[in-house]
């Protein structure tokens, strides 16, 4: 088949529209778990997977649409429907009011982040109030990381002690890096207006500790150190 016959049964078939459909309901999916998942501390790998999936499984459903078609006595091969009982105009509506209640569930979760839940998370989030991130292991021997968290636990048990200062757990921080990308997004996560972040290289006998004192929202360094 020439490209243009090619186009007009990728059309006839509903490959278009299923690839469309499957784009809008993997990209509210992942919305989904981008704003859903960090409140019931789900990891950010289990979010990767589902991106990767979705990446995956496009390819796939576009064969899937391809191959078969829905007909009231089920699912067939294309190949095996006579012209007279395809329902492939039928299943083409379908899918447009699905891709449009997809797209306008997606314009609303964008509107009630935007307008809703971001202006109150501001609001509500302390300005004495700090997120302790899992210090980096810079050591040649990754045996050492046992180290590195043993500073971020002594540091978080100091800082508990300290009065009208909200502190987050080691619980909640662990599944975030030291020196983060997205250092806003972090602290809105967790509800911290401050975030301490370090690193820890431990060498014969010697030691050096970087720390970093970061206001979240303006990312500006309030102060830093080293120690030997």
């Amino acid at each position: 088949m020439n490209s243009r016959n090619v186009f007009t049964e990728l059309k006839r078939r509903n490959v278009l529209r299923a690839a469309a459909f499957y784009a809008a309901s993997a990209w509210l999916l992942v919305q989904v778990a981008t704003q859903v998942f960090p409140f019931f501390h789900i990891a950010e790998w289990v979010v990767r997977w589902i991106v990767v999936a979705a990446i995956i499984g496009f390819p796939c459903a576009l064969v899937f649409s391809w191959l078969y078609e829905w007909t009231p006595h089920g699912l067939q091969r294309e190949s095996e429907i006579a012209p007279n009982e395809s329902t492939t105009r039928q299943t083409g509506k379908k899918l447009d009011r699905w891709i449009i209640a997809i797209l306008l569930a997606a314009v609303v979760l964008l509107l009630t982040d935007r307008f809703v839940f971001r202006p109150n998370e501001t609001s509500t989030i302390p300005e004495k109030s700090i997120a302790v991130l899992p210090f980096e292991n810079l050591s040649d021997e990754k045996g050492n990381a046992y180290f590195a968290d043993g500073v971020q636990d002594e540091i978080l048990t100091r800082l508990a002690k300290v009065a009208d200062l909200k502190v987050i757990s080691r619980t909640s921080t662990q599944r975030f890096k030291s020196a983060p990308e997205n250092l806003p997004e972090i602290a809105r996560q967790l509800g911290v207006a401050h975030i301490l972040e370090g690193s820890v290289q431990k060498d014969a006998g010697k030691v050096r500790v970087n720390v970093q004192l970061i206001h979240a929202q303006s990312d500006a360094h309030l102060w830093a150190d080293t120690f030997d």
